[in-house]
């Protein structure tokens, strides 16, 4: 990033793990006027028919992965990748160049008009995305209440459920790499408490 961006803007970096409660975080914030850049809506994007990641992933692992109507068939895509370590590598290897070009784009775009903005990424400390910001943020749930989330949103089973969960970075040590932990196993109020105090620092500083 550049000098004066950088000074122009503070960046926040907003992780958790799957089922963590990201997303309700992602609304609040919205809600109370800030800018959030979510990284999974991105790639959704960058994955519709004919954008520049469904074009590399058809190259990639062939037509099989579309649905009929010719779109990226995502839950075959997922459990393809998910269960062959080799064809997870190629796919993050693919993407990740593709998606962090466009990140670094919307991020610059913001950083000239927003004092202080966010960037939800679920993969932050996975992919090392920490040098991009002010400060990261974890959104922390205990790992029993993760996984009845995480089977119920996603119709898991409880292996699955603990399989996507031990597949990403674990809790303790995200916890360590975090400027701030919203945690989030209490109530939605107790949830939004934090995020006003956290909010309310920012603003003062």
């Amino acid at each position: 990033m550049s000098q004066v961006s950088k000074e122009m803007s503070k960046i926040i970096g907003l992780t958790g793990g799957i089922a963590s409660g990201k997303s309700t975080v992602t609304a609040y914030l919205r809600q109370k006027g800030y800018q959030v850049i979510d990284a999974d809506q991105l790639v959704h994007d960058l994955q519709a028919k004919g954008k520049p990641l469904y074009q590399a992933l058809i190259l990639a692992f062939g037509t099989g992965i579309l649905a009929p109507d010719q779109e990226l068939d995502r839950p075959k895509f997922a459990q393809l990748i998910f269960n062959d370590p080799a064809a997870r590598k190629k796919s993050a290897d693919l993407q990740d160049r593709i998606i962090h070009q466009e990140l670094a784009k919307r991020r610059d775009q913001l950083a000239k008009s927003e004092k202080i903005f966010f960037m939800d990424l679920p993969l932050l400390f996975e992919l090392d995305y920490q040098d991009w910001f002010d400060e990261i943020w974890l959104v922390a749930l205990d790992e029993d209440q993760q996984i009845e989330r995480l089977m119920a949103r996603n119709g898991y089973s409880l292996e699955e459920a603990e399989k996507r969960i031990a597949a990403q970075l674990p809790l303790s040590k995200k916890i360590r790499l975090a400027d701030r932990v919203i945690d989030n196993n209490g109530s939605l109020e107790e949830t939004y408490a934090q995020l006003e105090q956290q909010l309310e620092r920012l603003s003062a500083n």
